[in-house]
């Protein structure tokens, strides 16, 4: 966008071994004020911005990866940029250094990956800016990326979050130290200014709720610090003390540069522009957004999601519930379930994947509906057509659609809410979409599974009728099964005891522990989907006490029944 660099240098380090195959590389792309130091390399070192993730028997573990992270171009920390000596005049670019775009960063990062005789890479991994930089490998080098994991980012920042910048950007031009940005040779460089712009984005990282743990209950207890901005308030100290660190180690026009890049960064921002940004793409995807985020929020991750599932392009998502706002993704408050999503998905992305966890008893308690044996998975499977795509809408840990994909099915997805549950089925190599049933499946376009199952989740939903009506949009056929709470031992318990109703098979719980909130019928059922204009293909009921099936009065003999339908 803003003229050529004749030449162009990287820094980069790099962590563990590239084996023989050369397949085991991993890029880390870093963020607005990040460098190439991305861990530490032994206990003498510095620590790095992200030693919490990448390291030794770490979610990026530097003992089976082979991990690069460079500085970005338009860096100041090794890179060419602002800072560098223009060849043209022999003094620094300052301003004059090119307009530059997340496209130009990640092009030098593929040069220096030829370099290093590295033609495709296991995965990307990047959050914020360095998830931005991950969306382009995905799409734009597809053929060089197995893998795409991409943190706290989106395909465009949002108007709010470009207004912070923009206020930042101009703290710097206007400090009268900035000289149009040549100061190197001069005594003293915009450092306020800098200061500022470092501050105001601080603010944009952190949530109410970060900022209320950090300072309600001390606000009139500033930290004793030695800085020139206000320190009335305990966040006006610890913001003056972020921004005067910061101008320690970064330079003003690298900032300009950089964020510039940021807000210039626009793969689309409709459905139908997002649909075709992602269309290149042949990599398989893990996109993670936190839920206090407000400078990348949750739903531009689940834009960039909804686009790759218009593309049947492989992905997992999930929101991961923190107080910790944008810089969730550095902080080890929840590493647990970001840390481990991403170890978990990078495991299955290698040549040989370890095994998966064990399907029964990983994390289920007495009272999950997924305690029993599933005596209506055998017989679900047996309804799938053979080689189907399959959406498995409440899918827990994946357990059933595992076992599908011993039998080629072409495309398997699951839908859950419970991240536990989805982390376990990322690690069996699963494409897991976090996502609450009762607000909606709009992002499925009609007919793009062969088979949709909800499997005894329907007594647990709320909005059933639009859970339905999406499940025979979405899906040729669709499998349900339920519980039947007509079943005889129910109907005995209540009526001669007087006392909630349970059984020994499916029904099994107590009155306080149940995940049900619908209490219907087999014939309940039936009439629902007469009224609704949903066809009835075929019923199976069982009676999961004795593990047989039931031919006669199933409305009274069966505990579980498995319907299948479509639209009429």
């Amino acid at each position: 966008m803003g003229g050529q660099l004749a030449e162009v240098t990287l820094a980069y380090e790099t962590y563990g071994e590239l084996n023989a195959a050369r397949d085991n590389a991993v890029l880390i792309c870093h963020a607005l004020s990040g460098d190439s130091h991305v861990a530490q390399h032994d206990e003498a070192d510095d620590p790095g911005w992200w030693d919490i993730v990448v390291g030794p028997g770490k979610a990026i573990d530097t003992r089976r990866y082979f991990v690069i992270c460079a500085n970005l171009l338009g860096g100041c920390r090794g890179s060419t940029g602002p800072g560098s000596v223009n060849p043209a005049t022999g003094k620094p670019f300052g301003r004059d250094f090119p307009t530059i775009t997340v496209g130009d960063m990640v092009a030098a990062q593929r040069g220096l990956l030829d370099q290093l005789g590295i033609e495709r890479l296991l995965a990307v991994v990047g959050g914020s800016l360095g998830g931005q930089q991950a969306l382009v490998w995905g799409t734009r080098y597809s053929d060089r990326v197995r893998g795409v994991v991409a943190l706290a980012t989106s395909a465009r920042l949002t108007s709010q979050g470009l207004a912070f910048d923009v206020v930042g950007r101009n703290a710097i031009l206007r400090d009268p130290h900035f000289h149009g940005g040549r100061y190197y040779d001069r005594p003293q460089g915009p450092k306020v200014g800098l200061a500022l712009a470092r501050m105001i984005g601080h603010i944009t990282y952190l949530s109410r709720e970060a900022m209320r743990e950090k300072f309600e209950a001390d606000r009139l207890k500033p930290r004793d610090v030695a800085i020139e901005f206000e320190k009335r308030f305990s966040v006006g100290s610890y913001l003056g003390y972020q921004g005067a660190k910061f101008v320690e180690r970064f330079d003003a026009n690298s900032y300009l540069t950089l964020s510039i890049a940021m807000d210039l960064f626009d793969l689309g921002v409709t459905a139908a522009e997002l649909t075709a940004a992602f269309r290149p793409t042949r990599a398989r995807w893990l996109v993670i957004s936190f839920s206090s985020d407000w400078l990348f929020p949750p739903e531009q991750s689940r834009d960039i999601v909804n686009a790759l599932i218009a593309n049947n392009a492989p992905v997992s998502y999930c929101e991961v519930q923190s107080p910790c706002g944008h810089d969730a993704f550095l902080l080890p408050h929840d590493l647990d379930r970001y840390g481990e999503m991403i170890r978990a998905f990078l495991d299955q992305l290698t040549p040989a994947p370890h095994a998966a966890p064990a399907a029964r008893g990983e994390a289920y308690g007495p009272t999950s509906i997924f305690y029993q044996h599933r005596l209506d998975y055998e017989r679900i499977a047996e309804l799938v057509p053979p080689g189907a795509s399959v959406l498995d809408l409440g899918c827990g840990s994946g357990t059933f659609l595992a076992g599908l994909r011993a039998t080629n099915h072409r495309r398997l997805v699951g839908v859950e809410l419970d991240e536990q549950k989805i982390l376990t089925g990322i690690g069996r190599g699963l494409d897991i979409i976090q996502a609450d049933l009762n607000r909606g499946l709009g992002a499925f376009a009609d007919g793009q599974f062969d088979c949709v199952i909800l499997s005894q989740t329907l007594q647990a939903v709320q909005d059933v009728e639009r859970v339905l009506t999406e499940m025979v949009r979405i899906g040729r056929t669709c499998i349900v099964s339920i519980p039947n709470f007509g079943y005889h031992r129910l109907r005995t318990m209540l009526a001669e005891t007087g006392r909630a109703p349970k059984s020994a098979g499916v029904l099994h719980y107590e009155w306080y522990n149940t995940p049900n909130i619908r209490f219907f019928t087999i014939a309940d059922f039936e009439d629902f989907c007469r009224q609704k204009g949903i066809r009835v293909h075929r019923r199976i009921a069982l009676d999961t006490e004795t593990k047989a099936e039931v031919f006669e009065h199933p409305n009274l003999n069966a505990d579980l029944a498995i319907f299948v339908i479509s639209r009429t």
